[in-house]
């Protein structure tokens, strides 16, 4: 028996990452729907908005769905009451101390992940008293860890050290990937750069063909002093750089990102000066094709990959 399917009780080890601009709820109810878990990005939304999608998503689908929470946003209280008004059973925190809210969301009979970049903050996730722990790797877009550590050797290094179940993220797209991570140790997936460019994202057309394009090293993880992104190479980029060549204040950075920087690549499309976050694995991402589409190719992929490697020699 899966540990993560079971925790959840979907039907496929597969979560689809809180990314945002990306998961609103057509996005998280088409993943329930096929099988895996739907995650709504609450990083995006102002606490009402958040509210209409948990609602419209409640109406789209039948299968459970969560609500990933990046503690660094402001509102974080409105949220969190959202959240357990509106009767949410599963949410994914990150970006912040899993301590502050892990208790008292458990005492409301919601499961909690955190989301972690590291073995140490697994180790406090976990002592916080978390349900299951995301390690995610450097290959991620969105916000990153510091440190660097590829999802190759974070999961295996993660898994020696943490008890309670584990899911691996952070360049993961197709079934051999999936594979990949639960032979190193995770029990179960969590995609997100895949799920970008589906038909079901809220993400600007724009953005998602730009995803479609991208090949190998036309991304780079920036801005470490800040929370840190993985971006596409756009005219925005190549402004921080410049920054960075002018060994900055995080002061100038901030006013160089200035607000709604992502929004603005993302949701609404500006390639040039808008924020652009995507995974390393963009690069084997060539087309926009519904989630359940993705879903089944990743299974299909996962059970021909999983035979194939009984017959492997050496």
């Amino acid at each position: 028996m899966n540990k993560i399917t079971t925790l959840f009780n979907i039907k496929y080890p597969i979560i689809q990452a809180g990314m945002i601009w990306n998961s609103g709820y057509k996005l998280a109810s088409a993943v329930s729907n096929a099988g895996g878990l739907g995650i709504i990005g609450a990083g995006s939304m102002y606490p009402e908005v958040l509210r209409e999608h948990i609602q419209k998503c409640k109406k789209a689908t039948s299968k459970p769905f969560g609500v990933n929470v990046p503690m660094l946003y402001p509102n974080i209280d409105e949220i969190i009451n959202i959240i357990v008004d509106e009767g949410v059973k599963i949410v994914f925190t990150s970006a912040g101390n899993p301590k502050k809210w892990t208790s008292f969301l458990k005492e409301k009979g919601i499961t909690v992940v955190h989301v972690v970049s590291s073995t140490i903050f697994a180790l406090k996730a976990q002592e916080a008293g978390v349900d299951a722990i995301v390690a995610e790797g450097f290959e991620a877009g969105g916000h990153n860890g510091r440190d660097e550590t590829t999802t190759f050797t974070l999961i295996p290094m993660v898994r020696e050290k943490i008890t309670i179940p584990l899911i691996a993220a952070g360049g993961i797209a197709t079934g051999k990937g999936m594979l990949a991570a639960m032979v190193l140790g995770a029990d179960g997936v969590q995609v997100g750069s895949r799920f970008a460019a589906s038909t079901e994202s809220s993400a600007h057309d724009n953005f998602k063909q730009t995803i479609v394009n991208v090949k190998e090293g036309d991304t780079q993880l920036t801005l470490k002093e800040l929370a840190p992104v993985r971006l596409i190479k756009n005219k925005f980029y190549q402004d921080v750089q410049a920054l960075y060549e002018k060994c900055p204040t995080k002061e100038e950075l901030v006013e160089l990102l200035g607000r709604a920087r992502a929004k603005r690549g993302m949701f609404e499309g500006d390639l040039e000066e808008g924020e652009l976050e995507i995974g390393q694995i963009a690069g084997l991402i060539h087309d926009i094709k519904p989630a359940a589409e993705i879903i089944d190719e990743m299974i299909s992929e996962f059970e021909t990959a999983r035979k194939q490697t009984l017959n492997l020699d050496f």
